[in-house]
């Protein structure tokens, strides 16, 4: 049997985009490789935080840094490639054209998926840090439009702790606080949309309270990670027979 090389190491057949930043990274994050059940690959886009990422318009200049990383990752042996960032959704046919593996920047990607599985009467919620930010554009980049799929885009309330930490990029808060911020947005989404049938985690900072918002919402939560996994089991199948 032959083996063939080509590459510097192997098996981290996932890559992940992740912005400059250095705010905490428990498990259940996606910057913390403990999370999966699989290798990651991280890199990581120099002097690029999460401030220019949610501004509503995208510079041009922003996208190059990450064409470059995809294709670094790509050359180095990953077979699929996602980010640290939902906000990333408006680059994603931009990062897919540049490589030839699959990408997948956020969790909106499945939002039509969703709409096929569930009531037509249902809502999907769709949770996020930056409500202001979170718009039509990244929807359409995504493959999808609100005006086709009733979606409720719920956020952080103004200056929560959790905003603070995440955007402000800050290295230390309460861990209990934090769950009272994903609680209170879990129960003001659901108490406004009661006809939610599915919680999709646009924010993947949210990934670790994945748990804490089923509990509370008691509807299927769809986050990154659980993408990734499926991700990864379709490139690397498992042998039946």
């Amino acid at each position: 049997m032959k083996i063939i090389g080509g590459y510097t190491n192997y098996g981290q057949d996932i890559g992940i985009l992740m912005l400059d930043t250095r705010f905490p990274r428990i498990i259940g994050d996606i910057g913390n490789a403990n999370t999966f059940h699989t290798h990651v690959r991280y890199r990581t886009v120099r002097n690029i935080t999460k401030g220019p990422i949610t501004e509503k318009n995208i510079e041009k200049e922003l996208l190059f840094p990450f064409l470059e990383a995809a294709k670094s990752l790509e050359a180095e042996g990953c077979k699929a490639i996602t980010t640290s960032c939902s906000f990333l959704a408006g680059y994603q046919q931009r990062l897919a054209d540049a490589v030839h593996i699959p990408v997948f920047t956020s969790t909106l990607l499945l939002v039509p998926m969703l709409r096929a599985m569930l009531n037509r009467h249902s809502t999907i919620g769709i949770f996020t840090e930056n409500p202001q930010v979170l718009n039509e554009e990244y929807f359409l980049q995504a493959g999808w439009s609100s005006k086709d799929i009733p979606v409720a885009v719920t956020g952080m309330q103004a200056d929560s702790p959790f905003s603070n930490l995440f955007i402000g990029d800050h290295v230390e808060e309460d861990l209990g606080t934090l769950k009272e911020c994903v609680e209170e947005l879990t129960l003001r989404h659901m108490r406004e949309h009661p006809d939610t049938g599915a919680i999709v985690l646009e924010c993947t900072n949210l990934a670790p309270f994945t748990g804490l918002i089923q509990k509370l919402a008691g509807v299927p939560v769809f986050g990154l990670n659980q993408l990734l996994e499926y991700i990864e089991s379709c490139i690397n199948p498992p042998e039946y027979c």
